[in-house]
Formats: C-alpha cells, sequence, structure tokens
C-alpha cells in the first residue's frame, strides 16, 4: 500500500480494493438494472437452514415489469406529506425513500384490466389481513434475530454487541391470506448519549404510531423487570394503545421451570395483553407470535406486492454487511463510531459490478484502528464484506472501501439527516 496509517487522516484519504481474483464475463444472465431502486423480493432471498445467510438473484424483466406496476413510494414535501410516484422525479427527489407514512392499500393493488388478466377474474379475497408490527425493546434482547425469523430471510443484521441495529428496518411478511410489515427497531438507550441516540429513539417512537400492534421483547435470562422504559422510548405519546405481545426471547438459555415463573411474573406485573416465551435463534415459539400477530391486523388488501421482502434499496443492504462486518471485526467504542456509505453503485455487463463505500469516524485514531498495521485490518474487513457481498447479490463485484474522518459526525443532525436517521433513507 502506498500510504501508511502513520499519514496524516487530514492529507490523504485510505482505500482499499477488494475484488474476486477470477472473473467470469458470463456470470451475468440478466440485462443492467438500475441498483439504485432495486428492492429484495422473495424469488431472489434464499436463506440457508440457519436463517442467518442470504442470497440475492438476477431479475427477470417480467418480476420488474410487474413490481413496477404494484409499486409507489412515499416523500415528503415542504407543503405538508402527500403520496406520488416516483417513476419521472428527478434524481435529487427520488433519493429520499420515507418510511414514516404508510402507502395507500388500494394503489398497491393491480388494477381491473391486469386483475382479469393475471388472475383470471379472480375477485379481492375479503378475509386477507395487513398491518404493521413494531418490534421493540432493550439492546441486544434479539429483535433482529427475531424479525428475520418471521420473515424468513436475513434483513437486520446480527451480532452479540448490543445497538447493532440503527435504522428502523422494515420487512415484510407475505402469504396468500395475509401481509405483516415488520419495524425491527433500535434498542431503546436509556442513556443518550449523542444527537445520533436521540434520532434513533424517535424513530423508534415513529414506528409505534404506525403500528397496529407493538411486540416487546424481553432476555428471559435476564431477572423479570418493569419494562416501563421500554414503553416511555418505544411507544411515546401514543394516542390510542394498540395491542401489546410481551416476547421472553432466549427460552433456550433457561430451564423451563424458571421460564413457567418468570412468564406469571410478566404476566402479573406488566400492562401487556399476551406473553409468549420463544427461542428467536432456533425458531421456537415464532409462530405463537406471527399467530398472535394475525390475530390483531386489520383485514384489508396488501400495502405491498407479495414478492416484496423488505422496502429498502441493494445499497442500504450493502452497507449493513459492511458494518455488521466492523462489529464482527472490532471492539470497544470503534464500531460504534462508523457509519458506513455507498458512494457508488455502478452495474457493467462486461465486468464486475463497481461499490465504492466510505467508512466515517470521529477520530484519527479510530482510522489508525480500523486501517491497521500496513492496511492490514481494512484489507481483512474489505474481503470479509466482499464475499457476502458477493453472496448477497449472487455476482462478482469489486469493492472499495475508504476511510474518512468526520469529527463528531454524531452530533452533527444535518449529517445525521443525509445518513437516513430523520426517517428517511437514500435510495441512490
Amino acid at each position: 500500500m502506498a500510504a501508511t496509517p502513520n499519514v496524516s487522516p487530514t492529507l490523504s484519504r485510505y482505500k482499499f480494493f477488494s475484488t474476486s481474483a477470477v472473473e467470469n464475463r458470463n456470470f451475468y444472465p440478466h440485462q443492467i438494472i438500475d441498483s439504485r431502486h432495486r428492492r429484495l423480493t422473495k424469488s431472489h432471498l434464499q436463506a440457508q437452514n440457519n436463517g442467518t445467510v442470504i442470497s440475492y438473484g438476477p431479475r427477470t424483466t417480467t418480476e420488474l415489469a410487474s413490481s413496477k406496476k404494484l409499486w409507489i413510494r412515499q416523500m415528503e414535501v415542504e407543503q405538508g406529506k402527500r403520496k406520488e410516484e416516483q417513476e419521472d422525479m428527478s434524481d435529487d427527489e427520488a433519493s429520499l425513500l420515507s418510511l414514516s407514512m404508510k402507502p395507500d392499500r388500494n394503489m398497491a393493488l393491480l388494477d381491473d384490466y391486469e386483475m382479469e388478466e393475471e388472475l383470471g377474474h379472480t375477485p379481492p379475497d375479503t378475509n386477507h389481513r395487513s398491518g404493521y408490527v413494531a418490534v421493540v425493546g432493550m439492546p441486544n434482547v434479539g429483535k433482529s434475530t427475531l424479525s428475520n425469523q418471521m420473515i424468513g430471510q436475513k434483513i437486520s443484521i446480527v451480532t452479540d454487541k448490543p445497538q447493532t441495529t440503527r435504522h428502523r428496518i422494515l420487512g415484510i411478511c407475505s402469504s396468500p391470506d395475509y401481509q405483516m410489515i415488520l419495524y425491527d427497531t433500535p434498542g431503546v438507550i436509556e442513556k443518550k448519549m449523542h444527537r445520533l441516540d436521540t434520532m434513533m429513539m424517535k424513530n423508534v417512537r415513529d414506528a409505534a404510531i404506525n403500528a397496529d400492534c407493538v411486540v416487546i421483547l424481553v432476555d428471559a435470562c435476564k431477572t423479570p423487570a418493569n419494562i416501563d422504559e421500554v414503553l416511555k422510548e418505544g411507544l411515546g405519546d401514543v394516542e390510542k394503545r394498540p395491542p401489546m405481545l410481551l416476547v421472553m426471547n432466549k427460552k433456550d438459555l433457561i430451564k423451563p421451570g424458571e421460564i413457567a415463573k418468570k412468564l406469571e411474573w410478566y404476566e402479573k406485573f406488566t400492562d401487556v395483553d399476551e406473553v409468549i416465551p420463544v427461542s428467536a435463534k432456533y425458531g421456537h415459539g415464532v409462530e405463537d407470535v406471527k399467530e398472535w400477530i394475525l390475530s390483531k391486523l386489520p383485514f384489508g388488501p396488501p400495502y405491498y406486492p407479495k414478492d416484496i421482502v423488505s422496502e429498502h434499496p441493494e445499497r442500504f443492504f450493502v452497507a449493513e454487511i459492511v458494518r455488521e462486518k466492523i462489529f464482527m471485526q472490532y471492539r470497544n467504542e470503534v464500531p460504534y463510531a462508523c457509519q458506513v456509505n455507498v458512494l457508488s453503485y455502478k452495474t457493467r455487463p462486461a465486468a464486475k459490478d463497481f461499490i465504492q463505500v466510505e467508512v466515517v469516524v470521529d477520530k484519527n485514531s479510530q482510522k489508525i484502528i480500523l486501517i491497521g498495521k500496513e492496511g492490514k485490518a481494512l484489507k481483512t474487513l474489505a474481503t470479509a464484506a466482499r464475499l457476502d457481498i458477493e453472496d448477497f447479490l449472487q455476482k462478482k463485484v469489486f469493492l472499495e472501501v475508504e476511510v474518512r474522518v468526520k469529527e463528531n459526525w454524531r452530533e452533527d443532525e444535518g449529517l445525521l439527516k443525509y445518513y437516513g436517521y430523520g426517517g428517511q433513507i437514500r435510495a441512490m
């Protein structure tokens, strides 16, 4: 490497390029697709048996056209909130995807002609249920693991460190009879140290405002305690209290007798509608949680096309994969001081897709740790991330990782909104 960790970060950016050793030019059976607006679909995500790895396959032209007909995205404008299609929007407007409003369910349906053509004159199912579910709880109780299990795909990153989830991740679980939209939220923070923490907690409360029901997770291994703090930060001042389910996670780590005692305590001393013990890691009890949620969702058509499993674009998940590797490779304050952004994503028909990622940190010392001696740590990070990204996208990529210092970025409200912590994610 030309640069070393000893070179002043203010003088140069430190980059690492990671690419596969062999390039297969026949690896791409699909046409070029603008990755800025691609979303995840069921047919392109295939979880391995352990439910922790996903693969992303190419979308056919027919699937893209179908999703395009069914899909409507939302945005906020200065004059007030209104819904509008983003097919012909400018790049600046289309770059923001709002998570603060529910889409119009009726707009997700096919028009009469398409209904006749594709469904053979079959009328819509009046017994169909659909709605939003907020998944809340303290850090490291298994919210992301439960959400991934319910969706059947790895949508949220999972590590053994608390506060891994920063954004409100929207995952969609669909069947012919229902559609449940899950908000996997950041862990409730009692002591907020940065502006970032405050904005994350606002996103948690916004999720509850939109929710038809709320799932509160607690760690079954810990001594039962009241959930007032979770309710205060996670629900805020909602006008009407939604149905609430308390899920005791990690039941596989305690004895059956203890589970019964703790379940009885929560039923007696918390104001929830029901308590269900589960093991999200192994999927035990997850179907019981699904059944409870379905009983609370209103009747109505789906909000989204049935083949969509997340509203977030491809770029978002690429950044999350890199951030997951940072949490797995580094310790102490470094993972929490990092923000990962995808600066460029270019699909290339005759070469590997080019992805440029920046890792933003608070201090020069954190940058030096990320890079490591002679760039070895950054090389390890980039290689691990590239392998998972290739598995995710199901294609070879050329990954460029840069480390930059932006002092106190966690206190900069403008930057935080740009990074997606203001209730809108950047799709470009």
